[in-house]
């Protein structure tokens, strides 16, 4: 079982992290417009670093994550688990997201998210898919770092949801290669946490207090070896992945 903190520093990290959003809220209002895409992404990646800092997050890479912070031509594809996902990720590799468009309309979060270039798809019809589709493939042709999370909602994080496989198509319209990498939560004793999972019937009010009253968590990023996307089929990309990170997670394929 996790060791708790106690109210007072709850509360401490809770006031903290509400300054660290008020920052973040101000740069992109007043630094953004006038910076390129590698200077976001330096910003963007020591913001989240102190992010997860601020909820004592570690994060633990595994594999060969790619050189640059922002590498062209990239397709992040990763398992999901919790809203923390994307902070982790960007901790280490700074992508531009597609993400489901209830997010746009959260307070703070969704400015933030928003201001970042994440492209918004509607999950409920079936045909925005497309539409996202030819966003997303000019972003990567033009040299974006993309990200998506293949299963289209967070699970627990003990096993994976089926890929839908197709935004990979975007990846091979493009040319572009896919980088699948396995997200795991653990302890600092490396045991299985449930804390940071967004599942299920979980507010984020629960989530985040959840998390605030958790002493210390672990965040174990995998990055598997690159697919090249070009001569592949969405399925073959898509199959390709949830193999690749259903093995550093240490599940079956058919988890």
């Amino acid at each position: 079982m996790h060791q708790t903190t106690s109210l007072p520093i709850r509360l401490l990290r809770l006031l903290r992290l509400v300054l660290h959003l008020c920052r973040g809220v101000l740069t992109i209002a007043r630094l953004y417009p006038r910076l390129s895409q590698p200077e976001k992404a330096v910003i963007t990646q020591r913001w989240s670093q102190q992010l997860l800092h601020i909820l004592a997050i570690k994060v633990k890479v595994q594999g060969a994550a790619p050189a640059a912070t922002y590498p062209p031509h990239t397709l992040v594809v990763a398992n999901h688990v919790s809203w923390l996902d994307i902070f982790a990720l960007n901790s280490v590799t700074v992508s531009r997201f597609v993400a489901k468009k209830e997010l746009r309309d959260w307070p703070v979060a969704g400015f933030l998210i928003k201001s970042a270039g994440t492209l918004f798809i509607d999950r409920s019809n079936r045909r925005d898919a497309s539409r996202v589709n030819q966003q997303l493939a000019s972003a990567l042709h033009a040299g974006d770092c993309m990200a998506v999370f293949p299963e289209a909602t967070t699970s627990d994080g003990t096993g994976l949801l089926p890929f839908k496989p197709s935004l990979f198509e975007a990846a091979r319209l493009a040319g572009a290669t896919v980088q699948p990498v396995a997200i795991r939560y653990v302890s600092p004793g490396g045991h299985y946490c449930a804390t940071a999972a967004y599942a299920g019937d979980t507010s984020f009010g629960q989530s985040l207090w959840a998390i605030l009253s958790t002493r210390a968590m672990v965040v174990e990023l995998s990055y598997t070896a690159p697919l090249p996307a070009a001569e592949a089929s969405r399925f073959a990309l898509s199959d390709g992945s949830r193999r690749a990170i259903a093995t550093a997670l240490a599940l079956p394929a058919d988890a």
